[in-house]
């Protein structure tokens, strides 16, 4: 990341995985109650602040099938505007890595960075708590990423514990499927009744497994996912013959922990291989997991 007075450039937005995903239950209001833990991860979208002094929020680059005024960063910084009071603006350039309707948290990512990001470049000073608030307004995923370290989530996602994982390095494999997560949780074969759990036992079973995803719990989602989305099924079947997987939020991503990048990037060449026996088009990332959010110093 580069820092001057007007600018922050190349800040990481960064994807997460869920490591497990439990539905407990489903609230009055509709939504539904989770257990989860989410990991951090050292890849996502890259982007590039540049204060105005006109008060205009403007985002500078083009999104496919996002118009400015429904972008989650343009949505943060509006919001952040108008809770403070600030007459500050920003451009916004966005370089989207992150496939949309993956279960990575891109969008969520996004607008947390663009929280902490103008929170200094503004010098607004809010703290962690303030901007965790003002991000539930923008969805259920978003206060993870302000809070900035994995963690044990509950409620809706907003009720966190920081958690210390070990260092991992995953293989991420997303298919050119695109699942929305409201019509997921509205599937009639979801299940809402998993057993709430102890984080001290996911703990417990993290050190004594070494920390593989498939140590603990289950995705409640995949199962569903898999049986509207013939290619998320297709993928999970690949990685039978590879490394234990498990989709991550309500997919379309599915990924595989590895002891070190190597096994990663040589299970990738083995994707790459049935890719060109099956014409397989899966989007493919390697990367390592992450203690705290690369722009965790910007609130207190």
């Amino acid at each position: 990341m580069t820092e001057t007075q007007d600018s922050l450039r190349d800040c990481l937005a960064p994807a997460k995985l869920n490591l497990f995903l439990h539905i407990t239950g489903r609230r009055a209001d509709g939504y539904h109650n989770l257990q989860s833990v989410f990991q951090l991860l050292d890849w996502g979208d890259t982007l590039h602040f540049n204060r105005r002094n006109d008060g205009r929020i403007m985002r500078t680059t083009e999104v496919e099938g996002v118009p400015a005024e429904q972008d989650l960063t343009v949505r943060a910084a509006m919001l952040l505007k108008q809770h403070t009071g600030t007459r500050e603006g920003v451009e916004i350039d966005i370089e989207k890595r992150l496939p949309m309707g993956a279960g990575l948290g891109g969008g969520s990512s996004d607008a947390a960075t663009t929280l902490l990001a103008l929170n200094r470049l503004w010098k607004l000073n809010l703290t962690r708590a303030e901007l965790q608030a003002l991000a539930l307004k923008l969805g259920a995923d978003v206060p993870f990423f302000v809070f900035g370290k994995n963690g044990f989530a509950e409620g809706v996602g907003e009720a966190l514990e920081a958690v210390q994982l070990p260092p991992r390095h995953f293989l991420v494999v997303t298919p050119q499927v695109h699942v929305p997560t409201a019509a997921i949780f509205s599937e009639k074969a979801l299940t809402r009744d998993t057993k709430p759990c102890r984080i001290a036992v996911f703990l417990a079973q993290q050190a004594a497994q070494k920390g593989w995803p498939d140590s603990f719990g289950q995705n409640d989602m995949q199962a569903v996912v898999a049986g509207k989305y013939a290619e998320v099924a297709q993928v999970l079947g690949w990685f039978d013959n590879i490394a234990p997987a498990r989709m991550t939020g309500s997919g379309a991503s599915v990924f595989a922990a590895f002891a070190s990048r190597a096994e990663a990037e040589a299970a990738q060449s083995q994707l790459h291989d049935y890719s060109v026996r099956t014409e397989a088009n899966w989007r493919s990332a390697v990367t390592s997991s992450l203690d705290t959010h690369p722009l965790f110093a910007f609130a207190a």
